[in-house]
């Protein structure tokens, strides 16, 4: 590959990954083209993209971006898997891909720019962002909740001594 062609494709890439700050290295050697291909709509499913990019240009277009750490575990063959929506979900379809597919090496993650890698399993367990706001907005409601019960609760008590009463005064009456 010529050094300008080498240039130019460095350049893509830097555009390309320069928004990204999330991304997954997997291993696909000794996959074959419809293991491959199911991989692929598992993770287009997930909004997301499994790309081979040769090693070092990855390293060099990585360099002044969020993906920098991830550049050191680009070792031997590997995709990089990145996504426009949870990083978390892509990684849980992963797991569950390698769990039929064994030929599928997991490497590491990087999670919105951390400089810190996970492993992919790690990444798999941690809760995705949609499960983070389901359980705040439960915990922002439920002193709400627990305020409108106590207001509410001494009002039905009344009502219940009140009915009680009545029902007393009818059965007296009869």
């Amino acid at each position: 590959m010529s050094k300008t062609l080498k240039n130019m494709l460095t350049g893509y890439l830097k555009d390309r990954y320069s928004a990204v700050d999330s991304a997954c290295v997997i291993d696909l050697t000794g996959m074959d083209v419809t293991a491959t291909e199911k991989l692929r709509n598992v993770v287009r499913g997930k909004q997301g993209r499994v790309e081979v990019v040769k090693n070092r240009l990855a390293r060099e277009a990585f360099q002044d971006t969020p993906l920098k750490p991830l550049g050191e575990v680009l070792t031997g063959p590997c995709a990089l898997v990145t996504t426009e929506d949870s990083i978390i979900d892509v990684a849980k379809a992963l797991v569950a891909f390698a769990k039929e597919h064994k030929k599928l090496t997991l490497k590491e993650a990087i999670l919105e720019g951390d400089p810190g890698l996970f492993s992919v399993t790690e990444l798999s367990k941690m809760k995705s962002r949609l499960e983070i706001i389901a359980e705040l907005s439960g915990l922002i409601g439920s002193p709400g909740r627990a305020v409108a019960g106590a207001i509410a609760s001494p009002g039905g008590k009344i009502a219940g001594c009140l009915k009680t009463i009545a029902e007393k005064e009818e059965a007296v009456a009869a």
